[in-house]
């Protein structure tokens, strides 16, 4: 994607042509809106997918600090860090209901 036009030539009008749209002109928006919607589906995709990468991480460092804490003797109940963890979910759960509206 070369622009705002999309590699699509603008062609100015001259004074004998009708200020409406003509059909070759709606297939070339058509065919944009379908090339941003494809993109938008592309990035939609990715977000989902480092969603659900960044929840693996979570996971996997939350299980992790409680292995740790357990070898050192330590009460995995006393650290405050799962307040970031249930934030961060918290975000994303109001991300996810948002997704959900129609």
């Amino acid at each position: 994607m070369s622009g705002p036009n999309m590699g699509m030539p603008v062609v100015p009008s001259t004074e004998d042509e009708d200020d409406s749209f003509g059909e070759a002109e709606y297939a070339a928006i058509n065919s944009m809106l379908d090339q941003i919607n494809s993109c938008l589906d592309h990035l939609e995709e990715q977000n989902d997918h480092l969603h659900a990468r960044l929840q693996e991480l979570l996971e996997s460092n939350r299980q992790t600090r409680l292995e740790f804490q357990q070898q050192l003797g330590e009460d995995p109940d006393d650290d405050d860090d799962d307040y970031y963890y249930d934030a961060y979910e918290a975000a994303y759960e109001d991300d996810d209901d948002d997704d959900a509206s129609p």
